[in-house]
């Protein structure tokens, strides 16, 4: 989708702090040593990434990688205001959400070209990840991981009132009736926790089940009007009301993790990312494990991932991308599965997989089989701002959940029209 010259000058202006007239620079790299930048926001992943950076330079002994964290807090502050400098990482870590806003502004280079060149098997990644950083028929990233959504269940609740572990293949109904059966009121107990604001665990998944969507395929309209979409957010709504999650004041006062893991949410809705945490945590590592998520009308599960990218105004535009390529291999997939998220290159989630036999890792890795793609737009921080704002009005019972998600659907063509 090709933006609008008065409006990507704004956004350049105002959203990226750069004149619209900044261009790229053409490729560099002619030191015979080099040192190439590598911004990511996962403090866990900086040593994994230390790692790969050394097996790089191994093979390319005149290249040394020096691996940038940011805090995510701080993470997209920071990129933004390096790249209004004109001293933007030369390869940096990019999510769906924030992809078409640095793309459609020239900010980061396409790779089109080399993928062409190298004979780079796309392939090997999960089509909606490819898809996520293709704008204008030209791919601007290669996958690094992926994450889908399950059920995290606690264990020695379930067997504390009786009730069987999810099944693989579970529907809606067995849901709520577990979560029903799991609420003890008397010890402050709910079987599940309907959170307003991780969208990527909650809300997108139960719309993509009950066969709705958030945005078009063209990204020109916005699906929370369809009555669908109003199903999947009513499954969440509908368990507050019933008492089986906590309110929305509560779950703001004390996140559904930290209920989670004070044994006071039975039921959690995460992504393969609390792997670590629950692995880590002494109440939940002998206590929890995940199940796929349930069946609405179809079986479906967002699927998200970060690509790595290169800057547009990189001095070595070759070695960086010779660097993403790495990245992108099999061979760091294998390196990053062992330390890591799940690797995004296909055949590579086994060493992911069993550096955590007791949980049931594979449940994530199946689900890509079902994945639907992260819903996103050029400026897809506007909306989801918007999510929030209309649809805590039916998450506390002010207005019913049809008018709060038409209200949305209104603003969000609102926003989606200066696109």
């Amino acid at each position: 989708m090709r933006r609008s010259a008065r409006f990507g000058a704004a956004l350049l202006g105002v959203v990226l702090g750069v004149p619209a007239c900044s261009g790229g620079e053409g490729p560099g790299g002619a030191q015979d040593r080099i040192t190439l930048s590598y911004a990511v926001w996962d403090n866990n992943q900086k040593p994994v990434m230390e790692e790969l950076g050394r097996e790089f330079t191994r093979t390319h002994p005149n290249v040394t990688i020096n691996v940038q964290f940011a805090p995510w807090t701080d993470y997209w502050t920071k990129l933004r205001a390096a790249a209004g400098g004109g001293a933007a990482p030369d390869v940096f870590w990019m999510n769906g959400p924030n992809f078409r806003l640095y793309a459609s502004n020239g900010m980061i280079r396409p790779l089109e070209e080399e993928i062409v060149r190298d004979r780079v098997d796309l392939s090997v990644y999960p089509r909606p990840l490819v898809d996520l950083y293709t704008l204008g028929g030209e791919h601007f990233g290669l996958p690094k991981d992926m994450d889908t959504i399950g059920v995290w269940y606690n264990k020695t609740l379930f067997d504390a009132r009786g009730v069987a572990y999810p099944a693989n293949d579970w529907t809606w109904a067995d849901f709520q009736t577990a979560a029903a059966r799991l609420t003890d009121p008397a010890r402050g107990v709910y079987g599940t926790a309907a959170m307003l604001g991780g969208f990527q665990e909650y809300q997108y998944n139960t719309i993509a089940q009950a066969g709705g969507y958030v945005i078009s395929p063209d990204g020109g309209k916005s699906g929370y009007d369809d009555p669908k979409t109003i199903a999947g957010l009513r499954f969440w709504t509908d368990l507050i009301k019933a008492g089986r999650s906590p309110d929305l004041v509560t779950m703001t006062d004390t996140l559904p993790l930290q209920l989670f893991e004070a044994g006071k949410v039975a039921m959690y809705w995460g992504g393969s990312w609390n792997v670590a945490e629950f692995s880590a945590n002494e109440y939940t590592r002998d206590r929890v494990d995940v199940a796929p998520l349930p069946r609405g009308e179809r079986q479906a599960t967002i699927i998200h991932g970060v690509a790595n990218v290169v800057s547009a105004r990189t001095e070595h535009s070759e070695q960086a991308w010779q660097f993403v390529k790495f990245l992108g291999s099999e061979r760091a997939a294998g390196i990053l599965g062992r330390r890591g998220p799940i690797p995004a290159y296909t055949g590579t989630q086994g060493s992911w997989v069993s550096a955590h036999p007791e949980f049931r890792l594979r449940t994530f890795v199946d689900a890509v089989a079902y994945g639907v793609p992260y819903p996103v737009s050029v400026n897809t921080a506007a909306w989801n701002e918007a999510e929030l704002t209309y649809l805590a009005r039916a998450w506390t019972g002010e207005v019913p959940v049809e008018k709060a998600a038409t209200d949305l659907a209104a603003a969000m063509n609102a926003l989606l029209s200066k696109e």
